[in-house]
C-alpha cells in the first residue's frame, strides 16, 4: 500500500489539494502498478514562520530574489 507524504507551506486550496491527489495517485497506478485503491495521499501544511531553509525562516525570506 503506497503511501504519499506531502510536506507544503499553507495556502493550496482545496480543490488544489484533491487534483494533486488524483495525479500522485494515477501517477503511482500507470508507473508503479500499485491498485488506486491502495493509495493513500496525506498532505500536511506547515506556516512559513514553521519551515527553514539554510538556517533562515521561511517566512523572514525574500523570495522575489531566489527566483
Amino acid at each position: 500500500m503506497p503511501i504519499v507524504k506531502v510536506e507544503m507551506w499553507r495556502g493550496i486550496s482545496k480543490e488544489d489539494k484533491g487534483k494533486l491527489a488524483k495525479v500522485i495517485t494515477e501517477a503511482l497506478e500507470t508507473i508503479a502498478k500499485k491498485p488506486r485503491q491502495y493509495t493513500t495521499v496525506v498532505f500536511t501544511d506547515y506556516e512559513r514562520e514553521d519551515w527553514a531553509i539554510g538556517g533562515e525562516l521561511a517566512s523572514d525570506i525574500d523570495w522575489s530574489k531566489r527566483r
